[in-house]
């Protein structure tokens, strides 16, 4: 959970992914705009039952500790169930996914006697606004929404009920929100959104996530580093694929929406890969990046798995080589597919879950611990950390925030590297 607040300025407190805090920079600039100082925006999250339950909590709370405040709720978990966030007495306003970032909603929030709950079909948005890409909280790195959406259906997830379907911003729109964002001093630039690799079929030409990554780094020559959240490998492009080998600037981290090692799984996940795919893919993209860094989703205890498919995603780290874990225990989402599917016990899904975290942080020890003694060159963030290119946490003696150092690799422990900056 994070909170962006500034005097006399309305406070968003943002819950889940990367994409809704990058969305609550705009949320703030609105509400304030509207002149809702007096007001607390949460933007919510809708991935598990448990999320959403958060989400509650977090409202409670909030009204206890700020009674004369306007509580407006919005985010995934709002747009999916609105009625739910109605009935909290706690509660003000709910807005919709499309319409928290709408000028419009905000001023008629200001308005007395303006609607309780205005959240409209997400299913028929068909435009991700170019102006809405730039979200720059952190001078160092910038985030820049390059797409939103999503039309896939896997079992498990209720993002597309809350998101929409996959829209594109236009290249042009990005390509100036990148160069704002590097004038605005910073040196590394994350393409986000919810499936960015679905990128660009919705828009004139034959555009791609590929070509658009090609049209930035080329256009915007003083971005020093252009990294990617979140992709599915599926659907890569040749062309991220030659640019990943091709361009320096390209970060060599992937983070791949595996979800499961196991075939059956996969298969009634409604996942659009097997096994053998991710494997290839992450032996393809090796061979041509050397350096490059995988890190992945995974989900613990899916519906039906068995112990000896379980095994099969535990060897996944290794067979595919991944570094940087995010694991899930599977979450039953009321209106999906699998939570109809016959459930594993809970107990069962918990261990599970432990064990795939216990191999992500044995992956990780033992990648940081193969840096010790080279130089790389590393982003300086806040409180003495810093990221090499390959996205790994490096501790500082002379941290420098907000600069590009060349830094000599001393030490390691389990979850982070020690550096000495170079003069």
């Amino acid at each position: 959970m994070s909170t962006s607040s500034q005097a006399s300025a309305p406070v968003v407190v943002t819950l889940g992914c990367r994409l809704n805090a990058h969305e609550s920079d705009v949320i703030a600039a609105r509400a304030a705009a509207a002149g809702l100082g007096d007001c607390i925006v949460v933007n919510t999250c809708a991935v598990t039952n448990e999320a959403v339950r958060h989400a509650k909590q977090t409202i409670r709370r909030l009204s206890r500790a700020n009674p004369n405040a306007k509580i407006i709720v919005t985010g995934c978990a709002a747009q999916t169930e609105p009625a739910a966030f109605a009935a909290m007495v706690e509660v003000d306003h709910v807005i919709g996914n499309a319409e928290k970032l709408r000028s419009e909603t905000f001023a008629a929030l200001a308005v007395e006697g303006s609607a309780r709950v205005v959240v409209d079909d997400i299913l028929s948005v068909r435009e991700t606004a170019g102006h809405l890409v730039a979200g720059f909280g952190q001078r160092t790195r910038a985030y820049v929404q390059v797409q939103n959406g999503c039309d896939h259906r896997c079992t498990f997830c209720i993002i597309p009920f809350a998101r929409g379907p996959s829209r594109s911003v236009p290249a042009g729109a990005v390509i100036a929100a990148v160069q704002a964002a590097v004038d605005a001093g910073a040196h590394e630039v994350v393409l986000t959104g919810v499936d960015i690799t679905s990128y660009g079929p919705d828009l004139p030409g034959a555009m791609t996530l590929g070509k658009l990554v090609r049209h930035v780094l080329r256009r915007v020559p003083e971005l020093s580093r252009l990294r990617l959240s979140s992709i599915d490998q599926t659907e890569v492009d040749p062309d991220l694929l030659a640019a990943l080998a091709e361009e320096p600037r390209l970060m060599p981290h992937l983070h791949l929406s595996l979800q499961a090692g196991d075939d059956l799984i996969l298969k009634r996940m409604k996942r659009r890969h097997l096994r053998m795919d991710a494997v290839r893919f992450a032996a393809e993209v090796r061979a041509r990046r050397p350096d490059i860094v995988f890190g992945a989703d995974l989900i613990a205890g899916f519906p039906t798995e068995t112990e000896a498919m379980f095994a099969n995603s535990l060897a996944l780290v290794d067979d595919c080589g991944l570094t940087h874990l995010h694991v899930f225990p599977y979450s039953q989402r009321l209106g999906t597919p699998a939570a109809r599917m016959p459930q594993v016990h809970g107990l069962d899904i918990k261990s599970r879950a432990a064990r795939l975290r216990d191999k992500g942080r044995t992956a990780l020890a033992t990648h940081l611990a193969g840096q010790v003694g080279a130089t790389t060159t590393v982003l300086v963030e806040r409180d003495g950390i810093g990221r090499t290119p390959g996205f790994a946490p490096v501790r500082l003696d002379r941290p420098a925030p907000g600069h590009l150092q060349q830094v000599r690799v001393l030490a390691s422990d389990a979850t982070h590297l020690q550096g000495e900056v170079l003069a």
